[in-house]
């Protein structure tokens, strides 16, 4: 920890407490008579009602972002929450793909009622000649897709650590460069 914090430096802390002069990072609210200082750096962005109390940043289950906006990255305010801890995919986020089958039709009848081998087996008529024909499409109707997919949604976090962020309550006052 800096010896001299700036009023509102927040920083990983691996303790299981907040310091003196220092508060996790939970979201919590604060009297804004007893945190004038620190009010005047953040005031409402991180919530309360601005006459009374404060907010201070939660970034539990958070990771924090700069905001601003990059080159060809999406603009964020100070304060802005985004973000989904697990997600469901739709068919619109998935990559472009077929499923497709290729059947040859033969010029022998078939003689099997159970398609040992995965080979077609006797049955409805699928091929309606002895005379041998080009490669051809199957009608679409005659393939019996599955459901692919369940509809359930996934994890959507790196590997992460879990440390306690901490806010300065108390220290030096920042001076604008």
């Amino acid at each position: 920890m800096p010896a001299y914090p700036f009023i509102a430096q927040v920083i990983p802390f691996a303790g299981n407490f907040a310091p003196r002069g220092w508060a996790f990072c939970d979201g919590q609210l604060l009297p804004i008579s007893q945190n004038t200082a620190l009010f005047s750096l953040v005031g409402t962005i991180y919530g309360g009602d601005g006459r009374t109390t404060m907010g201070l940043p939660d970034l539990r289950g958070r990771a924090a972002i700069h905001p601003g906006r990059g080159p060809g990255l999406t603009a964020y305010q100070l304060g802005e929450k985004g973000g989904q801890e697990v997600v469901t995919l739709n068919t619109l986020e998935i990559p472009q793909h077929n499923h497709s089958v290729n059947a040859v039709a033969e010029s022998r009848a078939g003689n099997l009622t159970d398609p040992g081998g995965n080979m077609l087996a006797s049955g409805s008529t699928i091929y309606r000649s002895n005379t041998p024909a080009d490669d051809v499409d199957m009608d679409p109707a005659m393939i019996r897709q599955n459901t692919v997919g369940a509809n359930l949604a996934h994890e959507n976090r790196p590997p992460f650590l879990a440390l306690n962020y901490i806010i300065a309550l108390v220290g030096t006052y920042p001076s604008r460069s």
